[in-house]
């Protein structure tokens, strides 16, 4: 995959971090089919700071958990105008203080936008780092650190990309297409019965 890059439609590191927020358990072509509304009405942190959380919520209701995630999204951007300025902050660590972000989300931004030598493991880049043979750790926290052994640093926010799209659309859950895999020759799973 030569252009390997998140399929979330944002413009600013405000929408992208709203954007992963709400990609937590629903797929991407959801998220990008609520998120131009959402952003027309609430562009920056200082709008959405100020909505409530059923204004938010009716602009989310057809993703996975709307409630939680239009209480995260409100805190989330009020923090950020009270804690950060307005500015999304550019480190992991920080970016985990938020409401609604875990360390998936923190990296996920936090490579896309500010180029930092992190990976994000959803459950893709789980999957697939256990089936490449890259990890058998049993929490994500232990194939990140798996990864971050094995990949480049400056290589890091491509490969999270890659892996994803990897398992998206190849290595996928239940029917992988180990014909058409350009891996399969160094998988240790290719043709493997899957679980």
């Amino acid at each position: 995959m030569p252009t390997a890059e998140t399929e979330l439609q944002y413009e600013t590191p405000f929408q992208l971090l709203v954007a992963t927020i709400l990609s937590a358990q629903c797929t991407d072509k959801r998220v990008n089919m609520v998120t131009p509304a959402l952003f027309e009405r609430f562009p920056d942190a200082g709008s959405m700071a100020q909505a409530s959380v059923a204004e938010v919520y009716a602009f989310i209701k057809s993703v996975s958990y709307p409630n939680n995630k239009a209480k995260h999204l409100v805190g989330m951007a009020s923090m950020v105008v009270r804690d950060f300025g307005g500015a999304i902050p550019d480190h992991p660590d920080e970016l985990q203080k938020l409401p609604g972000v875990g360390r998936k989300t923190a990296n996920v931004v936090a490579s896309v936008v500010y180029k930092r030598a992190v990976i994000a493991v959803d459950t893709h880049v789980f999957r697939v780092s256990h089936r490449l043979g890259l990890s058998q750790g049993r929490t994500p926290e232990k194939v990140e650190r798996d990864l971050n052994a094995l990949i480049p640093p400056q290589m890091l926010p491509v490969a999270h990309h890659w892996l994803i799209l990897h398992g998206r659309y190849v290595c996928t859950a239940r029917n992988p297409q180990c014909a058409k895999c350009g891996l399969a020759e160094w998988c240790p799973s290719e043709g493997a019965e899957r679980r």
